[in-house]
């Protein structure tokens, strides 16, 4: 006498099932997959191994029991409510072996027609991301404005030279951020927690080593740097360097923390938290400004406090994630010693992305040495397009970031299935910010450079720019939100190699343009190909199955 029974899943933790038998002669199972909304993800891992399903048979009416295995892991919270997603059947006799008969029920409604869970999950993590990321300028926004008003023009050029200096080392320092939330987000997927938390105390072992190492460097070789950024024609050329001088020493003081910040925010992004390095980001720069001013208005000092009140806004931001991670590595139970192969490790994946980083920013900085070589106006024109185009990066990194956490999460938890739904989600949202960028950009196109400047010739070049950098927003959003999900993958071996690729194109085309005599817009038309080719490698990558590795 055959049951048929229907198991249906309809809750994580307290598991609860449906039952209901009818003789059909055969025992069916269904266990149906569920989707839960972002705010019911938690940290905590649940994973199930064997359920057991009881069936009455025989006619003494005794009970049999048939078990099935159900192989996946969910990281849900207890009591979540289900949404279906598609069943596995699996079929057999009362006498046999379960044998399984896969009959996945797929949703094909377009992805981009409504807003479900994974659109609720991308806002959650980049909405916070983004004003993390609009906060860190910040800082020397702050400094800009407090310098450039009450200390003088010397002053002020010489912050703009030290400031750029510390900028491209935050520049190419990023990767411990973004090595960082790749690996934690696996780690939580896969339930892993005590080893995310000593990936957490080792890459912060990695960020102060490297903060110190960086800071006597810099300190040794200062002068020849600032020199290198800082030289001008106009005689003055002395008294802006020492003012250089004297803002990067003080500010190397605070390069370490800096570095750990960077660390602890990839910490805490790869938890799938974006609103602590927020809350982190506003109150330091609040806190810079403040004691900025005290010191400068208040006490008389000069530059030097600007670069002092930074830097103590830096180890409070540092204080705050060390004490972060601090906790979740008691509660783990985890050593707080360094670990060197650990390390290495860490220096190797970090490795990739530095690369990767360094042909970026090196191709960013071989636009504007040829547009200076064009003109005086094309180089200002050049700088105004150049930070709207930074600037529009802002709001495309929130969402890689948001890829970033997702994904290695996904593959951390071997659910092959979500993370390409994530990725093709997090893609349309950067698809999705490139087009309205393209609409901004281009009605604004004519008007917009007229903020920035009050010279007619510029202005009408940085119009032209501004043509182009709208229109290529969408490309730029395919490789921003691709560049997130490969790194999310760990595949970041691929992005330095497609990104050195790329960079080689580029620069030779860029130096040519001056070169030969072209304008402004042919240089534009040069970083359209730096652009198009990073979208065709990471389109191609993400359309291969070769980012897919599965696994903690």
């Amino acid at each position: 006498s055959g049951i048929d029974s229907d198991l249906h899943l309809f809750g994580v933790g307290d598991v609860g099932f449906d039952k209901h038998a009818t003789e059909l002669g055969r025992s069916c199972v269904s266990l149906f997959l569920v989707e839960v909304s972002d705010q019911d993800l938690c940290s905590a891992g649940c994973e199930f191994g064997r359920t057991a399903v009881s069936k009455p048979g025989g006619s003494s009416g005794n009970q049999r029991r048939s078990t099935i295995e159900i192989e996946h892991s969910f990281p849900f919270r207890r009591g979540v409510r289900a949404k279906t997603l598609g069943h596995r059947s699996i079929s057999a006799t009362s006498n046999d072996e379960p044998t399984s008969n896969i009959q996945p029920r797929v949703d094909t409604s377009p992805l981009s027609r409504r807003w479900n869970s994974i659109d609720k999950e991308i806002a959650r993590l980049a909405i916070p991301a983004l004003g993390a990321l609009i906060a860190e300028p910040l800082y020397v926004l702050a400094d800009t404005a407090v310098v450039g008003n009450f200390l003088g023009t010397t002053e002020l050029a010489g912050l703009a030279v030290a400031g750029q200096t510390l900028l491209t080392l935050h520049a190419i320092m990023i990767f411990l951020a973004y090595g960082t939330t790749a690996a934690v987000s696996r780690l939580l997927g896969g339930g892993q927690h005590r080893e995310a938390a000593h990936h957490a105390v080792q890459g912060m072992w990695l960020a102060g080593v490297m903060g110190v190492v960086l800071a006597v460097l810099m300190w040794v070789f200062a002068d020849p740097v600032l020199r290198l950024l800082g030289e001008t024609d106009d005689g003055n050329a002395g008294a802006v360097l020492e003012q250089a001088r004297i803002y990067l020493l003080v500010s190397l003081w605070g390069l370490p923390a800096l570095l750990l910040t960077l660390s602890g925010v990839g910490y805490l992004r790869g938890l799938q938290d974006t609103k602590r390095p927020l809350i982190v980001a506003m109150a330091s720069a609040l806190f810079n400004l403040v004691l900025e001013l005290v010191l400068i208005l208040g006490f008389g000092f000069e530059i030097g406090a600007s670069a002092l009140s930074t830097v103590i806004a830096q180890w409070l931001a540092a204080a705050a994630y060390l004490w972060w991670i601090g906790r979740d590595v008691t509660s783990h139970g985890v050593g707080l010693g360094p670990d060197l192969r650990e390390i290495v490790r860490l220096l190797r994946v970090g490795g990739a992305l530095f690369v990767r980083t360094a042909a970026l920013r090196g191709s960013f900085t071989v636009s504007v040495a040829a547009a200076s070589r064009i003109s005086t106006e094309a180089l200002a024109a050049h700088e105004i397009a150049f930070q709207l185009f930074i600037f529009t990066a802002l709001a495309l990194d929130s969402v890689a970031i948001a890829g970033q956490a997702m994904i290695g999460r996904y593959l951390g938890a071997d659910d092959e299935e979500g993370a390409r739904r994530a990725g093709s989600r997090v893609l349309q949202w950067g698809v999705g910010v490139g087009l309205i960028a393209l609409v901004i950009f281009g009605a604004g196109s004519p008007w917009l450079p007229e903020l920035f400047t009050n010279d007619a010739a510029v202005a009408s070049l940085a119009t032209l720019a501004l043509v182009h950098l709208a229109l290529m927003q969408p490309i730029n959003g395919v490789v921003f939100a691709l560049d997130g999900i490969l790194i999310g993958a760990g595949d970041t071996t691929f992005l330095a190699w497609a990104m050195a690729i790329s960079a080689a194109a580029f620069i030779p085309l860029a130096i040519l343009v001056p070169t030969l005599g072209l304008g402004l817009g042919w240089l534009w038309g040069t970083i359209w190909v730096l652009m198009t080719t990073r979208a065709i490698g990471v389109l191609w990558r993400f359309r291969s199955d070769r980012w897919i590795v599965l696994g903690a």
